[in-house]
């Protein structure tokens, strides 16, 4: 999901579509909590680990 982010972000500033960059942030953010939850340990989705 970190990923797919920054690329909407990326595409977003080249091609100037506002709304792929709003959505390459929201996906980036989600992306990062979930990466920071798998990290500590927490389950997330039923998973010990998210990668």
């Amino acid at each position: 999901m970190i990923i797919l982010g920054i690329a909407l972000l990326v595409i977003g500033f080249i091609l100037t579509i506002p709304i792929l960059w709003s959505i390459g942030i929201v996906v980036l953010v989600v992306g990062l909590i979930l990466a920071l939850l798998g990290a500590t340990g927490r389950a997330v989705g039923g998973r010990r680990h998210y990668w």
